[in-house]
């Protein structure tokens, strides 16, 4: 079983990436995935074609709302069946999402139960995919503590490129183990600045070709599942990944 996570900026690529990612392993046979929506804006599942039931949040909202306290007995022993009861089965991937809190407070519940739920079930799967949210807030979380490819989506700024110095520096300090972390370029990153992300001492691997199709079926709903295999951004990532996984 293999944890692969995408970290980067806002609106750098990252749902995207997951999803041309699950496009790949569903192509090379490489299943089952469990694919996990990390982000409250819970974009991933409209991207791979898929209806979520309820997310955590929602589950964790209803049971507080009947009156379930979560003081006492660990919360996921009562929430877990609700939990795997929602997750959204295909016969390639499954989906589970955090997704939007409708209460005040932190998110630290919602995450700590998916955290939980994630040491369950990961051990089914082949690959589990994680799509981050954007910063760097979610790293001191700690959703996995060990990760196998982290990839790193950028865009052209310079908040970029301290987000992947802050993220690895963020990591050593909260103790989250990983074996690569792979510099990816996003549909808008320039081949000039391809030095720069070198100069990282991380290994880049390129950037994500720009593909009007992938616009057009996010602005419709469609999922990127069904983009055509000579997509250009199919195709870019599909090299980036021949020789790593």
């Amino acid at each position: 079983m293999r944890r692969i996570v995408t970290i980067g900026r806002g609106g750098s690529g990252k749902t995207s990436f997951i999803a041309l990612l699950t496009k790949y392993f569903i192509e090379k046979n490489n299943t089952p995935l469990l694919l996990v929506d990390a982000d409250p804006d819970q974009n991933l599942s409209e991207m791979v074609g898929v209806e979520l039931k309820k997310t955590i949040s929602e589950i964790l909202y209803e049971f507080k709302e009947k009156g379930g306290s979560v003081s006492g007995t660990s919360p996921l022993e009562r929430l877990e069946p609700r939990i795997i009861e929602n997750l959204h089965e295909t016969d390639f991937f499954d989906l589970i999402a955090i997704g939007t809190k409708w209460k005040e407070g932190c998110y630290c519940l919602p995450n700590d139960l998916l955290k939980k739920i994630l040491l369950t079930l990961s051990k089914n799967y082949q690959n589990v995919l994680i799509d981050s949210p954007a910063g760097l807030e979610h790293l001191n979380r700690r959703i996995s503590s060990e990760v196998e490819y982290i990839f790193e989506i950028l865009n052209p700024s310079k908040k970029a490129f301290d987000h992947v110095i802050r993220a690895q520096r963020i990591m050593q300090e909260v103790k989250i183990k990983f074996e690569h972390l792979y510099l990816v370029g996003g549909y808008n990153f320039p081949e000039n600045l391809k030095s720069k992300a070198e100069d990282t001492g991380f290994q880049y691997l390129g950037n994500i070709e720009h593909d009007k199709n992938i616009e057009s079926y996010v602005i419709d709903g469609k999922s990127l599942l069904d983009l055509p295999s000579d997509s250009p951004s199919y195709i870019s990532i599909k090299k980036m990944l021949e020789n790593i996984l």
